[in-house]
């Protein structure tokens, strides 16, 4: 199609055409919501939308970043699942923006572009010793128990005392994993060789810190009460660390969630003995409150690998902050999880904010180098406003940048080749092994089956079936998943 031609686009001859990189909640939301908008559920306008993803599997961070015994990873999964199944948005999977399709490709099939790349990074902490063997990042520990085709099998688990820096949910993800005995989590997608590994960890102690108050945490009351639900692992509070301020008191009664939470905590640490030797778990988690982290350090014994940590205990200032008290504390630990914040990683061929670790936007809209609006270039989730937030903010991203996006679609750029197989023939030129939804679907039904045909669960209740065994091998994955049809 000529750019000087008629534009047909959105009727039922020529949809428009839309392609989504990214196929986690964000992407998926986005290709949702423009099909059951005002225009298309009206027959005004038709679309055609495509879903790509640099892995072979869909689902992004609800696979590759969440606690494989989250408790409401089913629920996401099974949403996302009911959209991509309709058959209305087609899945393009173990297809890499950059390497295999460049913008300028992008561009020539489709009318418009929306990027849901998400986080994937861990975000900088910029203390001394943060180098050290045994200093890691939380969210290459989520990479590799989850099973993450693009990082290495094996993981260090050799430390018996280790700390979690961080006060979000990510850290108690983390945290619940390095304390859990691993035959508790073979009820779950957990790979092989991941179990392999957390059942030979030699730990006795998670400890997990906070720089502000019991009132100020970033987690959720549904991730704390999922610590105590973990077998023989006994929490451990202390209670110079539960001091609140006004701003906390205000907090607490204005907000039911802070309440729910420290109301369990408070009633965790009534229900403790004062003697902390009478605690029977062969596993302690540890949560302390009001520590900043100030260095990591080694020690003669162990030169060049964690031995410790060093904190500065915090102090509420009154407003929910806190400031420094000049008191420091060292706890010794063999290891270090760094959990606090994801960051976005740069895009060939749009700006970037170093900064914030986001494409640069107005309400979804992509700009460029002079400030201007990047012609049917839009952005959405985390990569559009930093990783914070929880799902129900990823479907507001959505419903804004497809706002605009429906709102322009008469001034939107028009795709030279805008014919559906004109993709798939790219790809194939190119050499790319592009993965389906029947593809996925038979990779889902491989990872079912394999579960099936493992042994029972062995756990405190007793023996229990395993749903799954995630397939770990990105090549594995994508032989697996095209024994089905490529789409046309």
């Amino acid at each position: 199609m000529s750019n000087t031609a008629p534009d047909p686009r959105g009727t039922a001859a020529r949809p428009l055409r839309i392609a989504v990189i990214g196929s986690g909640p964000a992407g998926v939301y986005a290709a949702d919501l423009l099909t059951k908008s005002a225009p298309v559920s009206s027959g005004e306008l038709t679309l055609s939308i495509d879903l790509f993803d640099r892995y072979p599997a869909p689902y992004g961070l609800i696979r590759y970043g969440v606690a494989p015994d989250h408790p409401r990873i089913k629920g996401i999964v099974n949403a996302l699942h009911k959209v991509l199944d309709r058959g209305d948005i087609r899945f393009f999977g173990n297809v890499d923006y950059g390497t295999d399709l460049a913008l300028a490709d992008l561009q020539r099939h489709y009318d418009a572009v929306i990027f849901a790349t998400g986080a994937i990074k861990d975000a900088d902490l910029n203390i001394p010793g943060v180098e050290l063997e045994g200093s890691f990042g939380a969210a290459d520990f989520v990479s590799w128990y989850d099973g993450h085709p693009d990082v290495p099998r094996e993981w260090p688990l050799d430390a018996k005392e280790i700390a979690v820096i961080g006060n979000g949910n990510v850290a108690l993800d983390v945290a619940r994993v390095l304390s859990k005995h691993a035959d508790e989590l073979l009820v779950t997608e957990i790979p092989d060789n991941v179990y392999r590994i957390l059942k030979e960890s030699p730990v006795t102690d998670v400890h997990v810190f906070g720089r502000r108050g019991p009132a100020q945490v970033k987690f959720t009351p549904l991730e704390l009460r999922e610590l105590s639900h973990s077998h023989d692992v006994d929490i451990v509070l202390y209670p110079e660390d539960f001091e609140f301020d006004e701003a906390s008191d205000r907090e607490i009664q204005s907000n039911n969630q802070v309440k729910t939470m420290v109301s369990t905590l408070t009633n965790w640490i009534a229900e403790q003995p004062e003697d902390l030797s009478e605690l029977t778990a062969s596993r302690r988690l540890h949560l302390h409150f009001l520590q900043s982290p100030v260095e990591i350090v080694d020690s003669p014994e162990t030169p060049g690998k964690v031995a410790g940590i060093r904190f500065e205990r915090q102090e509420l200032d009154g407003t929910g902050n806190v400031r420094g008290t000049g008191e420091f504390t060292d706890y010794p630990v063999q290891a270090v999880y760094r959990a606090i914040g994801y960051f976005g990683s740069s895009l060939p061929d749009l700006e970037f904010d170093h900064r914030r670790g986001v494409v640069p936007n107005d309400g979804g809209r992509v700009l460029g180098a002079d400030g201007a609006f990047v012609p049917g270039v839009y952005t959405t989730g985390w990569i559009k406003r930093g990783p914070v937030g929880l799902i129900g903010h990823t479907k507001g991203d959505a419903l804004e940048t497809i706002g605009h996006l429906l709102e322009a679609r008469e001034e939107l750029p028009v795709a030279d080749e805008p014919a559906e197989d004109s993709v798939t023939e790219l790809l194939a030129s190119r050499g790319v092994e592009f993965t389906t939804w029947e593809g996925w679907i038979a990779l889902d039904a491989h990872e079912k089956a394999l579960g099936s045909a493992a042994a029972p669960a062995v756990t405190h209740k007793g023996e229990v079936a395993r749903e799954r065994v995630k397939v770990v091998s990105r090549e594995e994955m994508v032989e697996i998943s095209n024994g089905a049809a490529i789409p046309s």
